[in-house]
């Protein structure tokens, strides 16, 4: 006769921990503990990078030659220290700066500045002495004509 192996008990078997979690356990009176002392101590505060990344905003300006000169003496100036500085970083340093002046201080720094006039120069008509290039289809076309 052939030997029958013996049912698995694993299927049918109930767990310590399910047979806690399915019985109802009369409920013990609550007793409230007495309320802890007040810590002085803050909980470092959780940035959530996404949500709080500022919006940036692309703009172009004109800049005389000797002050953009001048973005790159302080360049040098703060990797001397250690410290690489971008142009946008030694701008917004600048505004800040600039926003801790009084008024009267604001004002003596901006007429420090001399007015420019706004836009992109204008293009200076220079003569090349070269022959033009002549686009692929304009020969093709002067070619058949």
């Amino acid at each position: 006769m052939p030997v029958r192996k013996p049912k698995s008990t694993k299927s049918k078997a109930i767990t310590a921990t399910e047979a806690t979690s399915t019985a109802t356990v009369p409920e013990a009176p609550k007793v409230e503990a007495p309320a802890p002392a007040p810590v002085a101590v803050e909980a470092p505060k959780v940035i959530d990078a996404k949500s709080k990344k500022p919006k940036l905003v692309r703009d172009s300006f004109t800049i005389p030659k000797d002050e953009y000169e001048g973005i790159d003496a302080l360049k040098l100036r703060a990797a001397a220290q250690g410290h690489l500085a971008k142009k946008s970083e030694l701008l917004r340093a600048g505004l800040k700066l600039l926003s801790t002046l009084d008024d009267k201080q604001l004002l003596v720094a901006l007429e420090a500045v001399p007015s420019i006039k706004t836009g992109r120069p204008a293009k200076s008509e220079e003569i090349d002495s070269s022959p033009r290039k002549v686009p692929a289809k304009s020969k093709k076309a002067a070619k058949a004509s």
